[in-house]
Order: structure tokens, then C-alpha cells, then sequence
């Protein structure tokens, strides 16, 4: 198969003429892909889910193809380390472009010509599980040519219990208790922020008689409806944008509803209204702390609405989980948290902007739930699952966490 494969992409790239240079090959890429027969786009399509296969069976959880970048190389993360795959074919930045576009519809291709940046969700029928396992992806230009991330969506949901939280923090989440309010689960990229909201859902759906909304760009797990109905509207393709899908589900009968980025002022914005509505809401932000992700919020929105936002943030906000993915001493990862659950003293603190006392109250508040990133690091070392300096390094509060470790 390899060398059919190698033969259809070289066949397709020698027909690109000489005079088509630069951002104009892609072009030239997109117009002609139709060309390729049937049969040898479906060979394409079997090698794209050979690598993934691969890539699953190695346990990675990213792939990279293509681009400049690539140096012809297919590109794996595993356990947080990237690493060509040497046994694998390599391939041209004009082959890999002509592999990555093959899997996109034209509507696709176009957005891609005039944003530079697709995202968008990819399944196959993985044969050794015997069902269809799901890759977010990612293409993008890079230097005149088309690069692609593929991270791998785990086949099966983690439960809630094995994410370590304290059982008044999930009771805090639960819908059953508490019907109204916003819960964030933040972290940087690749902290596994999708694995835990999957890990909610999942629970929700065991036994809440309830209407689960997720918006999110893209749908990575797809959740089978089982007690709750559980919809999936993927932004850009179900519905035009986060604050669309947000505003439109309070037409649809939600209790819970999922957002799966906070990313800018409108949806911060929906998110907060919907949540004063009384619904359950759900959502991540792309920071390393609980105080930093309500300073974020607040910073987001337009200085005049800030003073609005500050309160009615503080009436709405439930709990904040930020969490990071720590290299394990057997060369794996393992996530540590810092849970914030909002007590009446943290609302009077956001509304009083003096959030800079939340940590203390974190730090305290081990009866309600809560835990320090700094503590958890502290945990997870005195369990030897990670490594001192990996303990430091992964610290938001480098001074509190070298006192904790010298007291040890």
C-alpha cells in the first residue's frame, strides 16, 4: 500500500505546473483534488487511518504532518515528548498537502483558503476496539504550505471518582445539587481540560433526567444519550459560533450546557447571562490557576462592563478546577489540580476585587473541597508518582511550593 500511496501523491504533485509557486500551489491543490479517482482518494483514506492506528497502538495522543516543519517527517507526541516516527513513510510538504486536503470537503477547503486555519473533528472504525475512535484536528498554513495536528480523543470516558476530586467538589458540580451556576475547568493546551468536562458529562448522563447541551469546536467525544439526552452542536458546522450555539440553546430546553472555550468577550458575555437564567453551565479557559481564570474573565470584557461582569461573576461562579498534566516517574503523566470552591468569602473577594486573597482561602479550604496546585504537586510527590524538581517546575507559586517540600 505504501508505494501505491507514494505513487498517487507524486503523481498528483508532478502535474502541478513550475510557474505555480507559493500559496498558489495550495490553491492549485484545492481546485484539482477532485481529480484524483475514487478509488485511489480511498487508498489515501487508509493510509491516513494506517498512521492514526499507529499512533493509537504507540499511545500517543498527537500527530504531526506536513508543513515545513515536519522535514518530511510524520511526528508523534507520546507521553509529552515529540518524536519523529522514523518507520513511517516520509513525505514532501507538497505530497502531505495534497494527503491533508483529500480529507476535507470543498466547503472546508474554501474556509481554510480564507481563514488559514481549519479545525475540524476526524473518525475511523479502529478494528482492534471494533468501533470508531475520534481525532480533533487542526490544519493550518505554514510557510506556503499545509501542516496538520491530530490529537487522539480517548475511545472511552474516564470516570469522575478517578480524577481525584473531593466529593463535596463534584457534589458542587452536580447538577442534582446545585441547578444553577458556572463551573470552569481550566489549564493550558493538551492539559486535558476536553477529558475532564467529558468526565462530567458522563457522570451527569448516568443518572440526571436531564437535557445536556455541548457546544464546542470541534465535538471530540461524542457521548451516547443514556439517562440525560445529550446534544452536540459543533461550531461551524451545527451552528455558526459559541455565542450562536449559547444564545440558541436557551430556546432548546437545556439544563446543562456545555461550552467548550470561553474564548472571547460575546461568549463570556452568553455564558454568564445563560447562567443567570438558571441553567448549569459548563466551561474551560486557557489559564494555570483559579485566581488567574476569574482575573481573566474580567479582564476580557470591555473596562466600562467590568464592574458589571466582577458581580455578577461572583454571584454565578460555582467552582474552578485548574488542572496540568505532570511527567510521572514511570515516564507517563499525571494530572494535578487546584479546585476552587466559591464560599460566601470568595464572592465578597471577587465582588470587592481583592482576588488576590483567594489563594489563602484555597490554601484553608481542604474541608470544602479545595486544594492548592501547590498542594496537589505536594501529594502526588510524597506518593512518588513525580519527581521533586517536576514538583517545582510545575508549581504556579515557585516560593509556597519550595517551603511545602522542605517541610517534608
Amino acid at each position: 500500500m505504501i508505494q501505491d500511496i507514494k505513487n498517487i501523491l507524486s503523481g498528483f504533485v508532478s502535474k502541478i505546473p513550475p510557474t505555480v509557486i507559493g500559496p498558489e500551489k495550495v490553491n492549485f491543490i484545492v481546485e484539482h483534488i477532485k481529480e484524483i479517482p475514487q478509488d485511489q482518494k480511498l487508498l489515501l483514506h487508509k493510509f491516513i487511518n494506517h498512521v492514526l492506528t499507529t499512533m493509537v497502538e504507540r499511545n500517543a495522543s498527537d500527530i504531526e504532518l506536513g508543513g515545513y516543519g515536519c522535514g518530511n517527517y510524520i511526528w508523534f507526541r507520546i507521553y509529552g515528548k515529540k518524536e519523529r516516527a522514523k518507520d513511517l513513510p516520509t513525505l514532501t510538504p507538497d505530497e502531505s498537502t495534497v494527503l491533508i486536503i483529500s480529507l476535507l470537503n470543498l466547503n472546508q477547503s474554501k474556509h481554510l483558503l480564507i481563514s488559514r486555519n481549519l479545525d475540524f473533528s476526524y473518525s475511523f472504525h479502529y478494528e482492534t476496539l471494533n468501533k470508531a475512535i475520534r481525532f480533533r484536528a487542526d490544519a493550518y498554513f505554514d510557510l506556503d504550505t499545509i501542516a496538520l495536528n491530530m490529537r487522539s480523543i480517548s475511545a472511552e470516558v474516564r470516570s469522575i471518582d478517578s480524577l481525584g476530586f473531593h466529593p463535596y467538589a463534584v457534589k458542587m458540580m452536580s447538577h442534582n445539587y446545585m441547578k444553577f451556576g458556572l463551573s470552569l475547568v481550566t489549564g493550558i493546551t493538551g492539559s486535558g481540560k476536553s477529558t475532564t468536562l467529558d468526565s462530567v458529562i458522563d457522570y451527569h448522563n448516568k443518572f440526571d433526567p436531564a437535557h445536556i447541551v455541548i457546544i464546542a469546536a470541534p465535538i471530540e467525544y461524542v457521548h451516547k444519550s443514556n439517562v440525560s439526552i445529550v446534544r452536540h452542536r459543533e461550531v461551524g458546522r451545527d451552528v455558526l459560533s459559541f455565542k450562536e450555539g449559547v444564545i440558541q440553546a436557551l430556546r432548546q430546553d437545556p439544563d446543562i450546557i456545555v461550552i467548550g472555550e470561553m474564548r472571547d468577550p460575546d461568549t463570556i458575555m452568553a455564558a454568564l447571562e445563560v447562567t443567570d437564567t438558571g441553567h448549569k453551565v459548563f466551561s474551560t479557559l486557557h489559564t494555570s490557576s483559579a485566581v488567574e481564570s476569574i482575573d481573566r474573565i474580567i479582564a476580557e470584557v470591555n473596562p466600562i462592563e467590568q464592574e458589571r461582569v466582577r458581580n455578577r461573576l461572583a454571584d454565578v461562579l460555582v467552582s474552578v478546577a485548574s488542572q496540568k498534566l505532570v511527567p510521572s516517574l514511570d515516564g507517563k503523566r499525571v494530572m494535578a489540580k487546584e479546585v476552587l470552591i466559591v464560599t460566601p468569602s470568595v464572592k465578597a473577594a471577587i465582588k470587592n476585587n481583592n482576588t488576590s486573597e483567594i489563594y489563602g482561602m484555597i490554601n484553608q479550604g481542604a474541608q470544602q473541597g479545595m486544594i492548592t496546585m501547590e498542594q496537589d504537586l505536594l501529594n502526588l510527590y510524597q506518593q512518588r508518582k513525580i519527581s521533586r524538581d517536576n514538583a517545582l517546575a510545575y508549581s504556579n507559586n515557585k516560593t509556597r511550593m519550595l517551603q511545602l517540600l522542605k517541610a517534608v
